[in-house]
């Protein structure tokens, strides 16, 4: 393995004592430096982490998309600013005279870049603002990031992408990339589900040897590219489960680890400290006013487009800086399709409105969804096919604890569903359907579908709870169902003794959503003129 040495260096400012986040009401720098610190008590010992910040997109000719961190990235540092990499030590090292643990590489002031773009950090602002003391700039990375090989036992990072946009918006970014693969001599054909089969390989023995063989050749099935590692062909074609423990042993021990990290992270995101719940508070509570207002605005002939701009226009009213993902706003057969983001249905008439929408609260977004008839009055279809994704997603928050987990949750919904369709005679009992075909939670932070282990659940997670029914036109049952679309969405915080639902601000049932209906808005007389 080639031993490219990189030196180490340590600018010898100290942060300030007032460092804060970007956002004075957002994350403390002390707040990233503890999540850093926790990530430190997962590593092994004599390990490093090794984390790159998101390329920019391109949008179209010369216009980039807003640039969004990664969100590993942000959750560690407080950085919101690309070509930018964070190395995460397991212990305090010396260099030059200097105890460090973590160092991080951003891109330089520059003041013609900072005239069109914004302001930049800059090493100085990174100390001052984000209190990372081991701060360069990232045209030193490849000479001064610290890594050498031989001292460390483990080097933890992420798949890294094979496809970032060439772009003088990036090129930092790929040079970096390209010197962390050289000095690691990462593989060519690295990637996550290589290094799945290389970990089922090594734990492997006599007994399971066969059955992990048959595995990775169904895998090889998908990916023919996999038959042409020499590790996983031998393994396959070995004679006997002796032969392939011989393969299993002759396999050379990697430092490079791209999959570990992912669980660590996993870890540590899932369960929201009382900072991250203040601010997915903040976030939901702005969606469900979102929800709220919508559901008085509303009227027969308003466009997808008007509604998803009237939910919008809430959350930028109350300072929110993003969308936590694409609006999702489908009227009638619309809601059937589960990422509808088109919204360009231009008359809404007498049919349901399916509402999928969340607001970003200094980087953590809500998740809220309610479904409303645009006339005001659920008719006798939508009423009982509402009713039953109701009572699927109470009897979800009824069991809602620590303890429970997303499989029964899950199954307590799928029931009085699958049941309930069946009474209204649009499946037969027990038959298979594809009517609510997605799963019921998901975790909810940084990400609207956040990093969290499939576990029992624990105090402090955040995740949501929506059973859904879509009943497409031309589906095999009385036409009198079809384009009914109905999901309910709601963000639920884990307590010691129970839930809390966070977004229960947002009408849920039917009699409240139609009283909801019945408010006056406070659009009703902002009057635009008519442009032909």
């Amino acid at each position: 393995m080639k031993k490219l040495i990189w030196t180490l260096f340590l600018l010898s400012v100290s942060a300030t004592v007032f460092a804060q986040s970007y956002f004075e009401d957002g994350l403390s720098a002390d707040w990233h430096k503890e999540r850093r610190a926790e990530l430190r008590k997962l590593m092994p010992e004599n390990s490093l982490a090794v984390f790159f910040n998101n390329p920019v997109k391109n949008r179209n000719n010369d216009v980039d998309y807003i640039y969004h961190p990664d969100t590993d990235f942000f959750y560690l540092t407080g950085f919101r600013e690309p070509n930018a990499v964070l190395v995460v030590f397991s212990e305090m090292r010396e260099v030059n005279a200097e105890m460090v643990d973590e160092l991080i590489f951003v891109q330089n002031r520059d003041p013609r870049a900072e005239q069109w773009n914004g302001k930049r950090l800059g090493t100085e602002g990174v100390i001052e603002k984000l209190g990372i003391k081991g701060a360069l700039l990232n045209s030193e990375f490849a000479e001064k990031s610290g890594i050498k090989l031989a001292d460390f036992d483990k080097i933890f990072t992420f798949s890294l992408a094979e496809n970032i946009e060439e772009s003088s918006a990036n090129s930092s970014l790929i040079a970096m990339v390209n010197d962390f693969k050289t000095a690691t001599e990462y593989p060519d054909n690295l990637n996550e589900t290589t290094a799945q089969i290389y970990n089922m390989i090594k734990n492997s023995d006599l007994e399971t040897s066969e059955r992990v063989a048959q595995m990775i050749q169904r895998y090889s099935q998908q990916y023919p590219e996999m038959a042409d590692d020499p590790v996983v062909s031998s393994f396959m074609n070995a004679e006997s489960p002796e032969k392939r423990m011989v393969v299993k042993e002759e396999m050379s021990e990697q430092k490079l680890d791209i999959l570990s990290l992912e669980q660590m992270m996993n870890e540590l995101r899932g369960i929201k400290t009382q900072e991250e719940i203040g601010l997915l508070r903040k976030a939901v509570k702005i969606s469900a006013i979102g929800q709220v207002e919508v559901m008085k605005a509303a009227k027969v002939g308003m466009s997808e487009r008007e509604i998803q701009g009237v939910h919008e226009f809430i959350y930028k009213r109350y300072g929110a800086e993003e969308l936590g993902y694409p609006s999702i706003v489908g009227g009638g057969h619309n809601g059937c399709i589960l990422h509808y983001i088109e919204n360009d249905e231009r008359d809404l008439s007498d049919r349901l409105l399916l509402m999928d929408l969340g607001a970003e609260w200094r980087g953590y977004t809500a998740d809220v969804t309610r479904t409303i008839p645009i006339n005001g009055k659920f008719n006798e279809e939508e009423r009982a096919i509402y009713e039953l994704v109701y009572q699927a997603q109470e009897a979800g928050i009824a069991i809602a604890k620590p303890g429970t987990t997303f499989q029964e949750i899950d199954a307590a919904g799928r029931k009085i569903i699958n049941e309930g369709l069946a009474k209204l005679g649009i499946i037969e009992s027990g038959e298979s359907h594809m009517y609510f075909p997605h799963g019921t939670s998901h975790h909810l932070g940084l990400d609207v579908h956040d990093r969290g282990n499939r576990e029992p659940l624990k105090e402090g997670m955040v995740f949501t709870i929506e059973p859904g029914i879509y009943i497409p036109e031309g589906s095999d049952c009385d036409p009198k169902w079809w384009g009914i679309a109905v999901r309910i969405e709601d963000d639920i915080l884990i307590t010691s003794t129970g839930n809390e639902n966070l977004s229960g601000d947002a009408p849920r049932t039917v009699a409240a959503i139609e009283e909801m209906m019945t408010y006056p808005s406070v659009l009703e007389e902002w009057v635009l003129p008519e442009i032909d």
